[in-house]
This record gives C-alpha cells, sequence and structure tokens, in this order.
C-alpha cells in the first residue's frame, strides 16, 4: 500500500512540476503543437499518479488483491510510456517516440480494466 501511495505523491508532484515548467518555461520555446503535446502528457500523468492514490487505497480493504497491484504497476508504466514519449517528443522534435505513446495508452486501459477485474472478483 505505501508503495503505491508513494509513488502516486511523487508523480503528482513530478506532474506539477512538469506542468508549471511548460507553462512558464516552455511557452516561448516551443510551438503551439509541440506545446500542446507536452500538456497533454502532463494531463495524463496527474490522471494516473491520482490511479496510484487510488490503487494504494483499495490495497486497505483488499491487501491480498494482486490484481489491484497489477492494476497499479500496468499505470506506472503507462506514465512512463504514454506521457513520457509526449515530454521526449515534444522537447525533441523526434517523432519516432510517438509509437511508444499508444504502447503507454494501452497500459492505461489494460492498467484500469485489471483493477476494475480485481474489484469484481472481490464482489
Amino acid at each position: 500500500m505505501k508503495r503505491f501511495a508513494m509513488l502516486g505523491a511523487i508523480n503528482m508532484m513530478l506532474g506539477i512540476i512538469l506542468g508549471a515548467f511548460a507553462a512558464h518555461g516552455l511557452k516561448s520555446v516551443l510551438t503551439p503543437e509541440a506545446l500542446a503535446i507536452f500538456q497533454t502528457g502532463v494531463q495524463y500523468h496527474i490522471y494516473h499518479a491520482l490511479g496510484l492514490i487510488l490503487v494504494a487505497l483499495l490495497q486497505i480493504p483488499y491487501p491480498n488483491s494482486g490484481g489491484v497491484r497489477t492494476g497499479g504497476w500496468l499505470l506506472l508504466a503507462g506514465i512512463i510510456l504514454f506521457s513520457g514519449s509526449l515530454y521526449l517528443m515534444a522537447l525533441t522534435g523526434i517523432t519516432w517516440f510517438g509509437p511508444i505513446t499508444p504502447v503507454g495508452g494501452a497500459c492505461f486501459i489494460i492498467g484500469w480494466l485489471w483493477i476494475f477485474w480485481a474489484m469484481l472478483r472481490e464482489w
């Protein structure tokens, strides 16, 4: 439980720092398109950091649910792959990071489905 609470908190902090960095430090450096890509990465980063905190909370009543833990690890992988690839594309302009983004999106979808399935099994 503590692990996902810590991962959620650190990812919230990083998401806020990156969002502020985009708004104040990158606004004059990046093109509007690149800035929008970066901000999409921040948006999904923060959403799924909250998801990691939710995973930590779900582990209180369901401490033995491996499905909840697996879903949490998938959400973390999604943050790294989805948001990370968008950050890299926006900052570097290297488009070959683009194919990584849907893999991260799939991690988000599968992670939430995994959490749903774990909760359904507990019902």
